[in-house]
């Protein structure tokens, strides 16, 4: 009986053993026949990596082929973990070096996944290089990747068009990880920049590398080149662009102001041939990943350096919006050209007057555009009433976006009864339509709709889009997309009302408002106006607008100098010296400094010929 049972144990064991070597052998053969591919996949993931290769982003050019925005090549420290997690220890040393907190570090691998190198910091230079190169085993997994840094060769200057790059912030990538973008890629954050940044970026590369056990590359087993991104053309003109800065710069210095902006372009066809914001930044800063130190004195700035004034910053529009008003009231028959108003220096229904009490006593229209006359204005308000002043500034595209392909442009605001009905909950009154008149109390425009303004007068009230790229090119040279001029609308008012505008505005130049800075003597014939707007927060700020020449005028300026008192004096002369670098005026400061240069430079010569002479006579 005994034996029997132990047999028959040993049966069962043995069943179960073959059953389960039966097992083990079909598990074998699935595994190396139906999953055979997958698993050889996955040994071969283990030695082999794809390292990708960043694509520089195309290049800007303004509209005479001259580089305004480039890359330059540099190295950045990654973080490539082949064959192992990245150590504690070697994040805290690299985190040391690098002066990146290890928060940040471990963030950047947290959010990773794949094998795409972690960028740890962009653009360091050749002491890290060394130290990483030398000290490789102190670094496992830390590699130094080759990448184009976007590099801005002019800094300051167009920092506000051209914008700037950086990295992807965890915000953005969240919205736009559909369109391909991975954590550590550089991106358009402002500007041109991030307005065409799909066009801009590229097509990346990389290479397909065989490791050892230990990570360390073996050979490359293939290779695909990025593809640069396209190139933007810009209808800047770089000449003017500089010399709008200069004279931005300058003046602010010589009156002390902080802050300005100026619009630079083509009546014609909407053109942008200058934007300038002040104070601005240096893009450069950003590219290579700005420092604490750097954004602190940027951010703590109160005059906004980020913020782009030419398209973004609101102002009351002060005595320019009387294009607007003049227009209006020629329009609708409320003046003739040869009436004539008295001004005894305030008005007779509202004693609101003129600046500095002045009375100019008996003017008609033209008279009163150019000497920038209040009462007259009041009076054109008066007869008008604030509904056809609304319309008429809307019929200038007052009030809404221009379109100009930049980001976070302003609509600014056209004073009419809905807005303060709205906000205040009050009734309108005829003092607000003085106000209004004269381009005070609820008006707000940016510099970019005053030039439009200027532009369509000088256009014969043609409104054009304004537009700052011409073409977008592709590596290859072909055109990818041109833009062309779009007419977005014309004012609905006779040639004769637009010509007896702008024979006020061309009076302002020659003896009215700006004609102490132009006069008639200047080369060109300019039509300008010049305005002083209230700040309720300080100084007035200071305007003028113009457009030249008087003739099938191609060149609108517009200049806003905040709290820089009467546009008369600040202005004005920027608006001159701009005018100047777009018709090649030589100017007479300039030309005395360099003359004054010369004269030095050949006594200085004179005077070492002199010496070597007598050195040699000795």
């Amino acid at each position: 009986m005994v034996v029997n049972d132990f047999d028959g144990r040993l049966k069962v064991l043995g069943a179960l053993i073959v059953l389960v070597i039966a097992v083990l052998i079909a598990r074998i053969g699935y595994l190396q026949i139906y999953d055979g591919e997958y698993y050889a996949g996955l040994a071969d993931g283990n030695r082999i990596r794809l390292i990708p290769s960043m694509a520089p982003r195309g290049t800007f050019y303004d509209r005479n082929g001259q580089m305004l925005v480039t890359n330059r090549p540099g190295f950045t420290v990654s973080l490539l973990p082949l064959t192992a997690p990245i150590s504690d220890d070697v994040i805290a040393r690299l985190s040391a070096l690098l002066n990146v907190p290890v928060e940040e570090i471990q963030k950047k691998i947290k959010a990773h996944s794949g094998f795409d190198p972690i960028r740890i910091k962009n653009d360091v230079g050749p002491e890290i290089l060394t130290i990483i190169e030398e000290q490789k085993t102190a670094y496992p997994g830390v590699i130094i990747e080759v990448q184009s840094i976007r590099d801005y060769p002019y800094k300051e200057q167009g920092a506000h068009i051209f914008g700037y790059v950086s990295e992807i912030s965890d915000e953005e990538l969240e919205k736009r990880k559909d369109e391909g973008y991975k954590t550590g890629d550089i991106i358009g954050k402002a500007g041109l920049e991030k307005l065409y940044d799909p066009e801009l970026r590229g097509t990346n590369g990389g290479e397909q590398v065989e490791v050892d056990v230990t990570g360390k590359p073996v050979q490359i087993l293939g290779r695909k080149n990025p593809v640069p991104g396209c190139d933007l053309v810009l209808t800047i003109d770089q000449k003017i662009q500089a010399a709008a800065e200069k004279a931005v710069d300058e003046q602010l210095v010589k009156i002390g102001a902080k802050a300005a902006a100026a619009v630079v372009m083509n009546p014609q066809t909407g053109e942008v041939l200058a934007l300038v914001s002040r104070p601005a930044y240096d893009p450069n800063l950003f590219a290579h990943g700005i420092s604490s130190k750097d954004w602190k004195v940027i951010n703590d700035n109160p005059n906004f350096p980020m913020d782009n004034k030419a398209v973004v910053g609101e102002y009351p529009p002060g005595s320019t919006f009387k294009i607007v008003t003049g227009t209006a009231a020629l329009s609708e028959g409320k003046v003739t050209p040869e009436e004539k108003i008295f001004d005894s220096g305030h008005h007779w229904i509202i004693p609101k007057g003129n600046a500095d009490g002045e009375a100019l006593g008996w003017i008609n229209f033209v008279e009163a555009m150019a000497h920038s006359d209040n009462v007259y204005f009041y009076e054109m308000g008066n007869r008008l009433g604030i509904d056809a002043l609304e319309r008429y500034a809307r019929m200038f595209g007052l009030g809404e976006k221009t379109g100009i392909n930049l980001p976070y442009e302003s609509e600014g605001l056209v004073a009419n009864r809905r807005y303060k009905e709205k906000v205040f909950g009050d009734d309108w009154y005829l003092s607000e339509t003085f106000d209004a008149a004269i381009g005070q109390g609820f008006n707000l425009v940016t510099p970019l709709q005053a030039a439009m303004v200027m532009g369509e007068i000088a256009a014969d009230g043609k409104r054009y889009k304004p537009y700052l790229v011409q073409r977008i090119v592709a590596p290859s040279g072909s055109v990818v997309k041109q833009f062309e001029p779009v007419l977005l609308s014309k004012l609905d008012v006779q040639p004769d009302i637009i010509r007896l505008v702008q024979q006020g505005l061309r009076d302002v130049t020659k003896f009215g408002t700006a004609a102490s800075i132009f006069g008639p003597e200047f080369p060109v014939d300019i039509a300008g106006k010049t305005g002083t707007a209230e700040n309720s927060q300080g100084k007035d700020h200071g305007w003028f607008v113009a457009y030249g020449p008087f003739v099938n005028p191609n060149i609108v300026v517009a200049v806003v100098v905040e709290q820089g008192g009467y546009g008369a004096q600040s202005a004005v002369p920027i608006g001159k010296k701009i005018i100047e670098a777009a018709f090649d005026i030589p100017d007479p400061e300039d030309t005395a400094k360099e003359e004054a240069e010369k004269k030095k430079e050949k006594e200085t010569a004179d005077a070492q010929a002199q010496a070597q002479t007598q050195s040699a006579q000795q």
